[in-house]
């Protein structure tokens, strides 16, 4: 390589950025120790500016196209140089692209609860979350408060300060509003673009940022305040609530008699006819409000009833497995029955209950000849 070509190596003559990212803000054009040349190309595209920075002040700014560097677009950079007279040697300033399309997809959110006091819960936590965009507008306050020395600036590293921006807001926000909890799901969209505004006004003057987008998502209440919230919306769909429980315990009753069951399920019964007879002001025996309440008695010793079976007591049994029993021939006439009633074992013939049955009953057929 000859000197020529080294020296013309040294020298810049194109200025670009091709960006392929998607959260870049601002990116510093990597000029080493090459010097820009009189009459370089800068090539600004759609959705970029360009900034010169000459000696840590702000110079020029060139908005998309292609601009051949000269004294004629560079009036403030000629000043700050000393070219009184326009130069013909290269020069050394610092370009920094900036992205002015949106950056979208970015998410805000509470890290803590926000306290306020509602006023139908009284003092409650609420969290909030949703989405926002973010635009570079001013290139001066972008540089001078974000980006100072940094050769390159992402939307990751200043979502940190838009999130809390956007937190202190919206508690601000509601603290002023002072809307009931149950009624922030109907003023989303007005909220948001209040949100929005403020946001965007303090970002715009600060940090020559814009907020072209800004959504609340959703507001939620803590988890145990949801689940109160279910249990009086259930509440509420019931309605009446002596009918529901009068439809509970009707539905048990028709349960209970597709299922026949002995003396303990009768005694369940009992108590369940007395609870219900007390979560709907009612006495077993129909008593009004008010008036003391007395559990019903348990069934009658009648309902109870033992057999004996090869010298051995089984039982006990409710009457409707005694009629099952005759009915399948495991009780027959003579078999012995006991209940508290009776004074003694009976055969089950002898007894008036069970006697019919057995007139009833078809006789076994007579025995082959």
């Amino acid at each position: 390589m000859g000197l020529f070509d080294k020296l013309r190596g040294e020298l810049i003559d194109i200025i670009e950025w091709l960006d392929d990212s998607k959260h870049t803000l601002v990116w510093r054009f990597p000029r080493y120790q090459n010097e820009i040349k009189q009459g370089a190309q800068l090539i600004v595209r759609p959705g970029q500016l360009a900034a010169f920075v000459h000696r840590g002040k702000l110079a020029d700014v060139f908005e998309p196209g292609t601009h051949t560097l000269n004294t004629e677009n560079l009036p403030i950079l000629s000043t700050l140089a000393g070219w009184k007279y326009g130069f013909n040697s290269p020069f050394r300033s610092e370009v920094y692209f900036v992205s002015t399309r949106q950056i979208t997809d970015l998410k805000w959110g509470t890290p803590n609860p926000i306290m306020l006091r509602d006023p139908e819960f009284g003092p409650i936590r609420l969290r909030a979350f949703g989405t926002y965009a973010v635009k570079a507008v001013d290139p001066k306050a972008l540089l001078e408060e974000l980006v100072g020395t940094n050769a390159e600036v992402n939307a990751e590293e200043i979502s940190e300060l838009l999130r809390s921006i956007i937190t202190t807001a919206f508690a601000d926000m509601l603290g002023e509003k002072q809307i009931a909890a149950l009624d922030l799901a109907a003023h989303y969209r007005e909220f948001s673009v209040e949100l929005q505004n403020y946001v965007k006004q303090r970002v715009d003057d600060e940090y020559g940022l814009d907020i072209p987008m800004l959504q609340i998502v959703n507001i939620s209440l803590p988890e145990e305040v949801e689940k109160a919230l279910d249990t009086r919306s259930s509440m509420g769909i019931v309605g009446d609530m002596q009918k529901y429980q009068q439809y509970q315990f009707g539905t048990a009753m028709l349960e209970s008699a597709k299922h026949p069951g002995g003396a303990g399920e009768g005694l369940g019964l009992g108590m369940g006819v007395a609870m219900a007879g007390r979560m709907m002001g009612m006495g077993a025996g129909g008593a009004a409000v008010g008036t003391p309440m007395m559990a019903p008695p348990p069934p009658p010793p009648t309902s109870v009833w033992h057999v004996a079976v090869n010298g051995q007591t089984q039982g006990p049994f409710g009457p409707d497995q005694i009629q099952q029993g005759i009915a399948s021939g495991q009780i027959t006439p003579t078999t012995m029955l006991w209940s508290p009633t009776l004074p003694g074992w009976t055969a089950a013939n002898q007894l008036p209950q069970w006697s019919p049955l057995f007139q009833s009953m078809t006789p076994p057929p007579p025995p082959p000849m």
